[in-house]
């Protein structure tokens, strides 16, 4: 009998991300408190998103309902990682990142974490921005997600391809 196997990953649905973001655009461009501050939101790259507003409060407050907007497409806050106001000529600006993929210090923490604290036979492969881990036992896996998702590797993690 082959070895039971999972990856863990940290991947976000792009389609998800946008369709958060034209949600935030629209309720910035609806909500009274938005009103005569210039609040923008849009896509500045692949993976990064920029906010801009008059005041350092108001594109503050566009985060908050950039983020709230995620949540409801359930997508984890520690996929989003967004930096501090900062001015630019007459506006404020913020600029955040969806993080996908497992850096590999991260990665490296997370296969001692199995290592360390794992049922005995687990192995964990480090694959690109992925990590593969197999076991004789599938309860033994099991384990292993519980593991996981009790400790905060202040990523994202997502169990894939569960055999």
């Amino acid at each position: 009998m082959a070895d039971a196997s999972f990856d863990v990953v940290s991947k976000v649905d792009r389609q998800e991300v946008d369709n958060a973001l034209n949600q935030a655009g629209k309720e910035l461009s609806q909500r009274f408190d938005f009103r005569g501050v210039n609040a923008t939101i849009a896509w500045a790259g692949e993976e990064a998103v920029t906010l801009q507003a008059d005041t350092e409060e108001r594109v503050a407050a566009a985060l908050e309902v950039f983020r709230e907007k995620l949540v409801k497409r359930g997508i984890s806050m520690k996929a989003l990682d967004a930096d501090e106001p900062q001015a630019s000529g007459k506006v404020y600006k913020i600029s955040a990142r969806i993080q996908q993929g497992i850096a590999s210090d991260k990665a490296k923490q997370i296969a001692k974490a199995i290592r360390d604290e794992g049922p005995k036979g687990v192995q964990a492969q480090i694959q690109g921005d992925q990590l593969r881990v197999s076991g004789k036992k599938r309860d033994d896996l099991q384990a292993v997600q519980q593991l996981l998702k009790a400790k905060d590797f202040e990523i994202a993690l997502q169990f894939d391809n569960y055999r």
